[in-house]
């Protein structure tokens, strides 16, 4: 009798560790953080066509994943660190998750002191303190470049925006040893396979009274759509299949 009651209570300690182990190991949450560009957005695509690609991301992968978008609108790598956003991602972080980490759209806004962030030290110093601090709490921090903007002169070449910055995001990303995945690269060739006009599809554009919320319609080559963040965000998952990043597993 001893020994059966001994057998049982190993078998119920087995079935609960392993069930532990199941639960670290093959249940993830991937935190972003980032810009409008990533971010929710508000209403259904109906009421408000403005999507973040971030907001799609999770149709991508299985239960297994949970997604939390802590991206805000207008924030670059400075203000998200000195309005706290860092430290209420930071202090959720648990052993294997993932960070997805996306600045540098707000970051050249050289007029706002509370965002702007020189490329060459104050960004490059903040992308290491994600990365750092990330890897400190046993999570994996991934960099990513910017989207790439709209802007097509009049002869129709695709003109960058961003300068330095996607370039300090891949040299930190290589200098930690981090995952980099390269959105200015990959949309911007997608927006040029597109070309001028048919690229609008993509990003917000919306004619006069098709919206409520823009009543006289909005030209904007930054933001995008549900088409355009869905495509951007169909480019991640084509990144971490490409590096064979561990999340692949967790992919539909």
């Amino acid at each position: 009798m001893k020994t059966n009651k001994l057998i049982l209570i190993v078998a119920v300690m087995g079935a609960l560790m392993s069930t532990a182990f199941y639960t670290q190991q093959d249940s993830i949450t991937i935190y972003l953080v980032g810009d409008s560009t990533m971010a929710n957005k508000p209403g259904t695509p109906e009421e408000n066509p403005e999507r973040g690609w971030g907001q799609l991301l999770p149709t991508f992968f299985k239960p297994s994943v949970k997604i939390e978008n802590h991206a805000v609108n207008g924030r670059s790598s400075k203000s998200f660190i000195t309005e706290g956003r860092w430290k209420v991602v930071l202090e959720k972080l648990q052993s294997g998750d993932y960070v997805f980490i996306q600045f540098g759209h707000n970051d050249q806004k050289t007029a706002d002191s509370s965002r702007y962030t020189n490329p060459w030290t104050g960004y490059r110093r903040n992308l290491q303190k994600y990365v750092t601090e990330t890897k400190a709490k046993g999570a994996y921090p991934v960099i990513l470049s910017s989207i790439v903007r709209r802007k097509f002169n009049e002869q129709g070449t695709l003109v960058d925006t961003h300068g330095a910055y996607p370039f300090v995001a891949r040299s930190v990303a290589e200098q930690m040893d981090v995952p980099f995945i390269d959105m200015q690269l990959l949309t911007e060739d997608y927006v040029i396979a597109l070309g001028p006009d048919e690229s609008k599809g993509t990003y917000l554009w919306v004619a006069p009274g098709e919206y409520d919320k823009f009543p006289e319609g909005k030209q904007d080559d930054t933001h995008l759509n549900l088409k355009g963040a869905t495509a951007y965000a169909d480019l991640v998952i084509s990144a971490i299949k490409a590096m064979k990043m561990p999340l692949e597993s967790h992919l539909k």
